[in-house]
């Protein structure tokens, strides 16, 4: 009997060895995969970047449990998980663990040398009280401002991670105002008997937040609000992005879901060496300002194998706003876009508006959007300055654009495609043309490839500014049926056109204000205001 026991404790321990010897060379497999796969993302670029660092972590790993926290739903958490950050940050790095459960919590602040790990069904909730978000100085829609904290957090910080198979829940519809528009009546009727307030068709969650809402002349910043106790008056107004990320180096964002935010998803903020990889971004498409991922004012960032399902612009690249971004600086430079998958949003890739630090350097490919407003989105107007250039776009597969597949809009006007009317772009095109200066942004430099769209409005708009034409745009081997209307181009020049298909009912191409515009080898210039027809 012994000797029969001692074979199976030989075996099990022969099986224990071999196991944990092919786990161990999975993980190297992976490991080798995934730098193997890493490398691919480099090769070809049309212009010289540095390979983005990853971040790693010491073997050392704690739980939240460790620290209190309690997966009811019901207790906050908020102490004990910036507990087990601070104390793992302190043991000189490594893993904060949040197993499955329900965790409900405030504001998480992540530390320097810290990966946020998620298991398998945690859901991490934050919590819908205002108050227990502390209002800071910060920068929001490009702008110096002041907003609530953010539920996830991290300034000046090296080496963070946020990976897992977890979801962070931002609890957004607590904050958000919603459009009548955007709903039908059932759900407007269930949302006003909730409480809040209606004024001009839309709703808002308190008298604060209408109050801070009056107070926005420009875009969603409050003017006119000087005291701190005016500040916390509209402390609802003040809607946080989900996870804000600032002047840190070497992050990595993986495998985890972010849903519901009150504004902004994801804003890394003048961040290096960022990745952001498998990612699930999730909003509702009536959420306003709902964007899935604003980059901005970053260097040296991936974008890979992510799905975004927004309530505004999706993948959103940009350098600050007006006088405060041009005075910051900061460009943002060095970013490959690449297996991306856009549900929903006002732009599946997006350039602006607020981008007047500049934008260059930029490489996207291999992505597809479904029905989202517009697909390939540049925008900007006077005022913001800044230069786009370096922009390379190719193998983009989009279905159902009720809008163009491709827009350039530089006289963008704050307004979802489709939410202004013809006659209020009309009125903006009206205004004096004024001297270049700071303030003029410019458009150049932008190459773009292999588009297949089937299903769209018009097919491409080229609305440059009479001061500053849009630049050296090539467009290639595209192709755009079931368009409602065709191209048009307007204050462009040396543009080209080439193997371009587009199915509509109406003229094909239009130039107007134009100069230099080669289209499949022929050259056609029309400084004329009166559109000018061209066959493809």
């Amino acid at each position: 009997m012994n000797t029969l026991k001692q074979l199976f404790s030989l075996s099990a321990l022969a099986f224990l060895l071999l196991a944990n010897q092919a786990c161990a060379t999975n993980e190297k497999q992976q490991v080798a995969t995934a730098q193997t796969d890493e490398s691919l993302l480099y090769a070809g670029l049309p212009f010289d970047m540095p390979k983005v660092e990853q971040p790693v972590f010491p073997a050392y790993e704690a739980s939240i449990t460790d620290f209190g926290a309690q997966s009811d739903g019901i207790t906050l958490n908020t102490e004990a998980i910036n507990k087990a950050i601070k104390a793992v940050n302190e043991k000189g790095g490594g893993k904060v663990i949040i197993p499955e459960g329900l965790w409900l919590t405030g504001p998480i602040e992540l530390l320097s040398n810290v990966n946020l790990y998620t298991e398998k069904n945690a859901l991490v909730i934050f919590t819908d009280d205002f108050n227990a978000y502390p209002i800071i100085s910060t920068s929001f829609e490009g702008l110096n401002t002041r907003r609530c904290q953010s539920p996830i957090s991290a300034r000046n910080a090296e080496n963070i991670a946020i990976t897992g198979h977890g979801v962070f829940d931002g609890s957004g519809d607590s904050w958000r105002p919603v459009k009548k528009g955007k709903m039908t009546s059932s759900q407007w009727n269930s949302l006003v008997k909730t409480g809040g307030v209606v004024k001009d068709d839309v709703w808002y969650p308190t008298e604060g937040s209408l109050k801070g809402a009056m107070a926005c002349k420009d875009f969603n910043n409050p003017e006119g609000i000087e005291t701190d106790e005016e500040w916390n008056e509209i402390r609802p107004w003040l809607r946080p992005v989900l996870l804000n990320i600032v002047k840190s180096k070497k992050v990595l964002l993986e495998g985890v879901t972010f849903k519901n935010s009150p504004s902004w998803c994801l804003h890394p903020l003048s961040c290096e060496h960022i990745t952001i990889r498998n990612v699930k971004v999730f909003n509702p498409w009536y959420s306003q300002n709902g964007d899935a991922l604003d980059l901005e004012s970053c260097k040296n960032a991936l974008i890979v194998n992510n799905v975004f399902d927004a309530g505004d612009d999706a993948i959103c690249i940009k350098s600050g706003k007006d006088e405060d971004g041009r005075k910051r600086g900061e460009p943002c430079q060095n970013v490959i876009v690449k297996n991306n998958t856009v549900l929903h949003g006002h732009g599946g890739f997006v350039v602006g508006s607020e981008m007047s630090g500049g934008v260059k350097n930029i490489y996207v490919a291999d992505c597809t959007f479904l029905g989202t407003d517009v697909g390939l989105r540049f925008k900007s107007t006077r005022g913001r300055g800044g230069v786009v250039e370096g922009i390379y776009i190719d193998n983009i597969h989009m279905i159902d654009i009720p809008h163009e597949p491709l827009l350039f809009d530089l006289f963008y006007g704050g307004k979802a495609a489709g939410e202004e009317t013809e006659a209020d772009l009309q009125n903006r095109m009206k205004a004096n043309i004024p001297a270049v200066t700071e303030e003029t942004p410019a458009f150049r430099d932008i190459h773009i490839s292999n588009v297949i769209c089937k299903g769209s409005g018009r097919a491409m708009f080229f609305n440059g500014l009479p001061e500053m034409p849009i630049e050296g745009v090539s467009v290639k081997n595209v192709v755009i049926s079931q368009a409602k209307s065709g191209i048009v181009i307007s204050q462009a020049k040396n543009v080209t056109l080439e193997n371009i298909r587009i199915e509509t009912k109406g003229d094909v191409l239009q130039i107007k204000n134009a100069e230099n515009v080669t289209v499949n080898g022929q050259t056609h210039n029309n400084p004329s205001a009166k559109a000018q027809a061209i066959e493809l």
